[in-house]
């Protein structure tokens, strides 16, 4: 999470340390929705007695209300998916909504945007890390709603305190860093309230969670469970309530009896 020198607004990118940590292009690409400006993006072509459509991979999972966030969390990303989640609350207000997050982290009013949208909205939204979530991203991670927050077996999470830096005159330095450490106490709230929010979790303190996040600290999957950042590790997709009946009905015509 960073800072811009001397406003109120954030440092334009993440530190090339945490993408290099991450294996994240520096690059966050110009369209809105930055995976597709970095990635070759499929399409999918669908044929009813309407005809035919074809769709982009993002738009299709969206309509199965799966956002994708991948990449630097900036006021690009953070439109795309506000704009993302009020849609498919407007949509369907009671609809669970499936976040998936792949980020380095990044701006802190952008990622605060996506946030307080995800809490905002009447549509529950699940986060699922996968890759990776750092910085403002592991903050989003963490603010899934409870019981709804998981990660893949292989996926690293990182947590910390704001990062920023500026330069001016002393009384200009000095409402920087009044601010930074705001946002540092705001963050650290916001994770509190997560972590405490955690099934059979123990609660944490303020202070805990400030010596907990004074410096970069990595954790595996296994650690973010024990710690509340999720609360589930996800190795293998669950059946569907459909798929479970349809098994179960296979099985029970194979054992059926046979006639002497």
């Amino acid at each position: 999470m960073f800072l811009r020198p001397r406003t109120l607004r954030v440092l334009r990118g993440v530190s090339q340390q945490h993408v290099r940590a991450f294996g994240f292009s520096g690059s966050s690409g110009n369209s809105p929705m930055s995976p597709r400006g970095n990635i070759p993006m499929p399409y999918i072509e669908e044929s009813s007695a309407a005809g035919r459509k074809t769709w982009d991979i993002f738009s299709k999972l969206l309509q199965e209300r799966i956002v994708v966030l991948n990449g630097e969390v900036n006021d690009y990303m953070s439109a795309s998916i506000v704009s993302q989640l009020l849609w498919l609350e407007s949509d369907t207000p009671d609809k669970p909504i499936t976040m998936y997050i792949n980020s380095p982290g990044g701006s802190v009013t952008s990622g605060m945007a996506i946030y307080d949208t995800m809490t905002y909205i009447k549509s529950p939204v699940s986060t699922v890390c996968v890759g990776g979530a750092a910085s403002m991203a592991a903050i989003l991670l963490a603010g899934g709603e409870a019981g709804k927050r998981f990660s893949l077996p292989h996926s690293s999470i990182m947590i910390h305190q704001p990062l920023g830096g500026t330069r001016g005159q002393a009384s200009d330095i000095m409402i920087y860093a009044n601010q930074i450490q705001k946002t540092r106490e705001q963050s650290n709230r916001i994770m509190q309230y997560h972590l405490n929010k955690a099934k059979g979790h123990e609660k944490y303190s303020l202070e805990e969670i400030n010596d907990l996040m004074e410096r970069d600290k990595y954790l595996s999957p296994e650690e973010a469970l024990e710690l509340g950042v999720i609360d589930e590790i996800l190795t293998k997709r669950p059946e569907s309530e459909q798929e479970k009946k349809e098994k179960e009905e296979k099985q029970g015509g194979g054992d059926a009896p046979q006639a002497s």
